[in-house]
C-alpha cells in the first residue's frame, strides 16, 4: 500500500516543487493551501504524513498541528519553516511534530524524512501487530484445559489479573506456571509494559543480586560497567521470578526490602532506586515447610502469599489429556511439517493411562517425539511405547559422584536414542509388510544401513507370506 502525503503550503513554488520531490511509486501525494482545508481532508481522507508549513494565513502551522494530534495521532507530521522561525520549529517537536526543515531545502532532505517517518510508522505498527499477537495468546480461552479445576484457576487469574497484587503460583515442575503467570500479566492494566521473566534457580547468589537488582561499575571483579537490574527493566510492568523457593536466605532479606519500601540498590551502589513492579512468583516447593525448617522466611512468605494460585498436576486432571495432546499435535506437526492429525484408539488410551510425573511438558515432549516417528497421519500406541515407561526403573543406578553422574546421563541418552532407532525400524516393516527393500526406500535409507539398523537390534524378517523367487528380502 502506498504511504499517503499531504503538502500544505500557501506558497504555489513550494507545493510544486514539493510534488516534484516526492513524485515516486511509493507514494500517493496531494495537497492544499490552506490550513483549514488540510483539517478536512485529513478528517475525511487519512493520511500518513503531513508536510505543513510554520506560516500560513488564516489559520498557522502550529495550531493546525496541535488540532492534527488531538485528532489523528498517529500522522507524521514534518513541519517547514524560515530560517528565522527556528525557535518556533523547535517549539513543534515539543508539540508532536516528527521533524522539520528549514527552506530552501535539499531534494534528498525532505525524502530522507519522509522515508525516516515512514520506516518508524512500519515499526510500531509491527510491534502493535507483535504485542496484539502475545496479548491473544495469554487470552484464557487460549490456555488449553477445561478441567474443573483448571475453570477454577481461570477464575482466580480473572479475579487477581486487573489489580496490582502479588501472586504466588505453586504446582508441581511442567504444569506451565509460566504460562499463567503471563496469563496475570496480560490479563491486567500493565499488559502494553514489559513482562521480565527471571529463572532464580539457574544464577548463584551473587549473580541472582546482580541480574535483579543491578551492579555500578567495579562492584565485583568483571563489573567493568555499570548493569540495569531487572527491578529497573520491569519498572511499571510485571516481574516474574520463577523458582522462588531457591533463593538464599540473604537474596531473600534484600527480596521483603524492595516489596515493602519499593526501593532497592544495584550491588556496590550507595543510592537508592525506586520500581513499581507488580511481582508474580512461582515455585514446585512447600515454602510453609520450608518456613518451618527455617530455610525461608517467615516475613517474605506472607509478603509473597497474597494472592496464591495453584496448578493441579496432570494426573489429577486427566480430562484436559485429551485436548492438550490435539494441541501439542496440531503444533509440532505444523512445524515438521507432517501429516500426522490424529491418535488411535491404542495411542490415547496410554495417553490417558500415564501419570505423566513431568506433568504438561512431559506430554509436549512425547508428543513432540511422536511426530518425528510418524510416518503417516496417525500416530499409534507403538509410537508411544517405548517412549513412556510406566512402571519403575529396577534397572537404574543412583549416581554417588558428580562423575557417576555425567556418565549414567550419558548412557541414559544413549538408551533413549537407541529405544527410537528400534521403533524406527520395527514400526517401517510392519508398513511394508516386513520388506526390507520397500521399507528402505521408504525412509530414504541405503537397503545396507537399514538392514545394518536390523542386525544392531537383532531385528529378523518375520514370513507373513510365502516369498517369491528372486525376492531379495527372501531368507
Amino acid at each position: 500500500m502506498k504511504a499517503r502525503i499531504l503538502i500544505v503550503d500557501d506558497e504555489e513554488i513550494v507545493v510544486r516543487s514539493c510534488l516534484r520531490i516526492l513524485d515516486d511509486d511509493r507514494y500517493e501525494v496531494e495537497s492544499v493551501s490552506d490550513g483549514w482545508e488540510a483539517l478536512r481532508r485529513i478528517d475525511e481522507n487519512g493520511f500518513d504524513i503531513l508536510v505543513l508549513d510554520i506560516m500560513m494565513p488564516r489559520i498557522d502551522g502550529l495550531e493546525v498541528l496541535q488540532r492534527v494530534k488531538e485528532r489523528h495521532p498517529d500522522v507524521d507530521v514534518i513541519m517547514m519553516t524560515g530560517l528565522s522561525q527556528i525557535q518556533t520549529a523547535v517549539r513543534a517537536m515539543k508539540l508532536g511534530a516528527f521533524d522539520y526543515l528549514s527552506k530552501p531545502f535539499d531534494p534528498d532532505e525532505l525524502k530522507l524524512i519522509v522515508d525516516r517517518a515512514l520506516e518508524r510508522r512500519l515499526l510500531m505498527r509491527e510491534n502493535r501487530t507483535l504485542k496484539s499477537e502475545v496479548s491473544s495468546k495469554y487470552r484464557f480461552e487460549n490456555i488449553v484445559g477445561t478441567s474443573s479445576q483448571m475453570q477454577a484457576v481461570y477464575r482466580l487469574i480473572a479475579k487477581c489479573a486487573p489489580t496490582n497484587c502479588t501472586v504466588l503460583i505453586t504446582g508441581e515442575s511442567g504444569t506451565g506456571k509460566e504460562m499463567i503467570a503471563r496469563a496475570v500479566h496480560y490479563n491486567s492494566l500493565r499488559k502494553d509494559t514489559p513482562f521480565v521473566p527471571v529463572d532464580c534457580n539457574t544464577l548463584s547468589e551473587h549473580l541472582l543480586e546482580s541480574e535483579l537488582f543491578g551492579h555500578v561499575k567495579g562492584a565485583f571483579t568483571g563489573a567493568v560497567t555499570n548493569k540495569r537490574g531487572m527491578f529497573d527493566i520491569a519498572d511499571n510492568g510485571t516481574l516474574f521470578l520463577d523458582e522462588f523457593g531457591n533463593i538464599s536466605l540473604s537474596t531473600q532479606a534484600k527480596l521483603l526490602r524492595v516489596i515493602q519500601e519499593r526501593e532497592f540498590k544495584a550491588v556496590g551502589d550507595t543510592r537508592s532506586h525506586t520500581t513499581n513492579v507488580r511481582l508474580v512468583a512461582a515455585t514446585n516447593k512447600d515454602l510453609k515447610a520450608m518456613v518451618a525448617d527455617g530455610s525461608f522466611r517467615e516475613d517474605l512468605y506472607y509478603r509473597i502469599n497474597v494472592f496464591p494460585i495453584h496448578i493441579p498436576p496432570l494426573r489429577e486432571r486427566r480430562d484436559d489429556i485429551p485436548a492438550l495432546a490435539f494441541h501439542f499435535l496440531k503444533l509440532y506437526a505444523n512445524e515438521l511439517e507432517k501429516d500426522a492429525s490424529q491418535f488411535s484408539d491404542g495411542a490415547m488410551s496410554l495417553l490417558m493411562s500415564h501419570d505423566w510425573p513431568g506433568n504438561v511438558r512431559e506430554l509436549g515432549n512425547t508428543v513432540h517425539r511422536a511426530v518425528i516417528l510418524a510416518s503417516d497421519n496417525i500416530i499409534r500406541q507403538g509410537h508411544l511405547a517405548s517412549i513412556l515407561d510406566n512402571g519403575p526403573r529396577s534397572d537404574l543406578e543412583v549416581p554417588r559422584t558428580s562423575d557417576d553422574l555425567k556418565r549414567i546421563k550419558k548412557i541414559a541418552r544413549e538408551k533413549s536414542v537407541e529405544d527410537v532407532e528400534k521403533l524406527f525400524v520395527q514400526e517401517t516393516l510392519k508398513r511394508n509388510v516386513w520388506n526390507v527393500t520397500k521399507s528402505a526406500e521408504e525412509t530414504g535409507m541405503q537397503r545396507a544401513n537399514f538392514q545394518a539398523l536390523m542386525k544392531k537390534y537383532n531385528i529378523r524378517v518375520r514370513n507373513t507370506e510365502p516369498h517369491t523367487p528372486g525376492d531379495p528380502d527372501a531368507t
